[in-house]
């Protein structure tokens, strides 16, 4: 079953993990951002040598960069003969999700839904600083964290409700063992495409 997908969540939900299970349960690639940032700066194209430039001065890329490398990456895809997808990290604001909604018309493709993990605040820090710990990850301190998910709820979670006045947005509880969160994602799928 090939599925088109946004996969939505604060910091620490594990979209990275579910992704990964949902791509390989349907066949299809889980594309994250930061993999794609990565491609670009180690293949040396233009848009890396963008996006290289403001990360190596900690900043955020700007959104018109991250679109074009979207694009390419999704365009290069259907290019191939291969639509389906799991979208994690992007979109992150509403802009991008305009954005998205062109390139998929470009490519006469739709969005089959929008996946949004969801779970606590307190849960997800304490998860994170988890990882830090395990990691060796010194500047993901709970402040730090926190303020992570505050820039979430601000820039990130108005796309939920743009999803959910389109009916496409399904929410899955986040918490748990991961294989049940895998299995609530599979079963909100279902439902979405039903």
């Amino acid at each position: 079953m090939s599925a088109r997908l946004v996969l939505l969540g604060p910091p620490g939900a594990g979209k990275g993990t579910q992704a990964a299970r949902l791509a390989e349960s349907l066949g299809v690639e889980a594309i994250s951002t930061g993999d794609i940032f990565r491609a670009n700066i180690k293949g040396e194209t233009e848009l890396g040598k963008l996006a290289q430039a403001y990360t190596a001065k900690g900043e955020l890329v700007p959104d018109e960069v991250t679109n074009a490398m979207v694009r390419d990456k999704l365009t290069a895809k259907a290019a191939a003969g291969e639509v389906g997808f799991i979208l994690d990290g992007y979109p992150r604001n509403v802009a991008q999700v305009a954005e998205l909604d062109a390139i998929l018309a470009d490519l006469g493709l739709a969005l089959d839904g929008a996946l949004e993990i969801t779970a606590d605040a307190d849960v997800v820090t304490e998860r994170l600083l988890k990882r830090a710990e395990i990691e060796g990850r010194a500047d993901d301190t709970e402040p730090v964290i926190r303020h992570r998910l505050s820039v979430y709820a601000e820039q990130t979670a108005p796309i939920s409700g743009l999803y959910a006045e389109r009916g496409t947005l399904a929410e899955v509880d986040g918490l748990g063992e991961v294989s049940e969160v895998t299995d609530r994602l599979v079963v909100a799928l279902a439902a979405l495409k039903a």
